[in-house]
């Protein structure tokens, strides 16, 4: 049995084109999408001179007034 043009008409072709095309878009952005979700779950970088800051006022050695004026130094509020 003969197809027409060949049995692949033009139709065809670009139905294959699409399915491809969609596939591979949905590929990208699962991985797209995973990496994002990976990245949420890092803690924020926690500010380490007022960590210290904050650790040196706990153990006694900055009074209050001394650790108000560093930490306002430092852009905290």
């Amino acid at each position: 049995m003969m197809w027409w043009n060949g049995g692949w008409g033009a139709g065809q072709w670009i139905w294959m084109f699409l399915m491809m095309f969609g596939f591979w878009a949905v590929v990208v952005a699962a991985v797209v999408f995973g990496f994002r979700a990976l990245r949420r779950d890092v803690p924020p970088p926690v500010d380490r001179a007022r960590a210290i800051l904050d650790e040196r006022f706990a153990r006694g050695e900055l009074d209050e007034e001394e650790y108000r004026r560093r930490r306002d130094v430092l852009g905290a509020s």
